[in-house]
């Protein structure tokens, strides 16, 4: 699957999307705005929206607001998201962290330029695994800035 020609296509790791709820402020907010304003193309599945889901949910995160909050957040990655799934359970990528394969499956399956994280595991995948560069909120904020220019 093909990105729109000049458009930048990436994966937001769902803890990026967290922080971007937590907080009005910062690259990861940033983000989740640039791919409302259709700045790039930011993919989602099911699986990695479902982890978004399961995150806000957690009690901890109520201090940041109500449930309807955070389902109002939800709603907006999926709107602003391109939906894409892979099929079957993806391989062994991510030696630290196996829970996070799916990620750097779906970057990859989906023809994403590059995976946005601050997940240490995902900066640690072996480069024969991983296909895909990965990117911190703060590299990807200002690779977005420096394409507006």
């Amino acid at each position: 699957m093909a990105n729109s020609p000049g458009r930048l296509r990436a994966v937001v790791d769902p803890n990026v999307l967290v922080s971007a709820w937590i907080s009005p402020h910062g690259f990861p907010r940033r983000i989740l705005d640039a791919a409302d304003a259709g700045r790039f193309e930011m993919v989602v599945s099911n699986r990695l929206l479902a982890e978004l889901a399961d995150v806000l949910s957690r009690e901890r995160l109520r201090r940041y607001g109500p449930m309807e909050k955070a389902r109002a957040h939800i709603r907006r990655a999926t709107r602003a998201g391109i939906h894409v799934e892979v099929e079957g359970e993806p391989e062994r990528l991510v030696p630290d962290d196996p829970k996070d394969d799916y990620l750097v499956a779906l970057a990859r399956d989906s023809g994403s330029d590059c995976l946005v994280s601050g997940d240490p595991h995902l900066a640690r995948t072996p480069p024969e695994a991983e296909p895909i560069p990965v990117l911190t909120p703060r590299q990807f904020g200002e690779l977005l800035e420096e394409r507006d220019r």
